[in-house]
């Protein structure tokens, strides 16, 4: 059984980001969004492109930063779960986090954002905080049959309606 990451929020986080699971290279390097093809990072370095984002192999607690700054939090909608690989498709015996929590975590806390379906599979559960609730396309280098600069288009429309972009 694999163990997911801690969420990475604050109590000024307006918008928090569901995605399914970290995949091996986030895992290992204990990191949301720590595959170099993962587009997440691309994406919110887009919307706020004045405000650049550090990279680099020890960049995460500097990247980390930059997110919460931004009033954003990110988390996943799976505790645990068994897998093969790094897809989606190959999770077994998934365990939910509590949601419930992030409101006493987060009482700024406005909206959730789903990253990819695996994630918006639990908008149900997430609905129940009585927020919008919002089904974004996934960053991960697996959803190939959307481009860039469609994701992004997306990723900042939600954004905009938080009025959290620069």
């Amino acid at each position: 059984m694999l163990t997911g990451l801690a969420p990475l929020v604050s109590r000024r986080t307006r918008v928090l980001i569901l995605g399914s699971f970290p995949g091996v290279a986030s895992l290992a390097a204990q990191q949301y969004y720590g595959h170099p093809q993962n587009q997440f990072w691309k994406i919110l370095q887009a919307i706020w492109h004045s405000s650049p984002i550090a990279s680099g192999a020890d960049s995460y607690q500097s990247r980390s930063e930059w997110l919460l700054d931004r009033q954003l939090g990110v988390w996943d909608v799976y505790a645990s779960c068994e897998r093969e690989g790094s897809l989606d498709s190959r999770i077994r015996q998934p365990v939910v986090n509590d949601f419930a929590q992030m409101l006493q975590q987060c009482p700024a806390l406005e909206a959730i954002v789903h990253n990819g379906g695996e994630s918006f599979k639990h908008a149900r559960y997430t609905a129940l905080l009585g927020l919008p609730v919002y089904k974004l396309p996934s960053t991960s280098p697996a959803n190939a049959s959307w481009s860039f600069e469609r994701k992004l288009a997306a990723w900042r429309d939600v954004f905009e309606k938080h009025r959290l972009t620069d």
